[in-house]
């Protein structure tokens, strides 16, 4: 019985087909498969520093780009945009990206001298007030610190170009 039943649908199956190509008709399906970066693994919550005239925050001195915009970590790669709710992944596509990223401008990894660096914790529990306060707007980064920054030992002095900051990533740029 199930072998008639088979028989049966492979049949209908090839009339189908048989029609479809007799009448010219035809179907196109481009599914976007899209694989997530590589893994990079922090060892440690990471510092970041803000990207100047935005509240974006760039993960510094590492060769890939982990950005933090909103209560998300992003990651562009192969000219798109993966999400993740931590800094580590995992990394899901995301189409619509914000304005505040896609608008950043091509040089964002290069930062001025004195740009303070803002441990993981200070961001995890001040990101939303900083930005509904619009803090970086009066006090530009290395200018002042936001009410909840502690300046925690080993912050707060660049790495400079020695150690990779301030230099292009290759192939994770969008």
């Amino acid at each position: 019985m199930i072998g008639k039943l088979v028989m049966l649908l492979v049949g209908i199956l090839l009339v189908v087909m048989g029609w479809a190509g007799q009448s010219g008709a035809g179907v196109d399906v481009n599914v976007g498969i899209y694989a997530p970066p590589p893994a990079y693994v922090a060892p440690a919550p990471p510092p970041v520093v803000v990207i100047p005239g935005s509240y974006v925050y760039l993960v510094p001195g590492i060769s890939v780009d982990i950005l933090f915009y909103h209560g998300y970590w992003w990651r562009p790669y192969q000219g798109h945009w993966y999400r993740s709710g931590s800094y580590n992944g995992p990394w899901n596509y995301y189409r619509n990206v914000p304005h505040a990223l896609i608008g950043l401008p091509p040089n964002y990894r290069n930062l001025p001298p004195g740009s303070e660096r803002i441990p993981y914790g200070q961001l995890h529990d001040n990101w939303n007030r900083w930005e509904k306060e619009k803090h970086w707007d009066s006090h530009p980064q290395g200018h002042g610190h936001p009410e909840g920054y502690e300046h925690g030992e080993g912050h707060g002095h660049p790495e400079g170009p020695e150690h990779g900051e301030g230099h292009g990533h290759g192939g994770d740029r969008y």
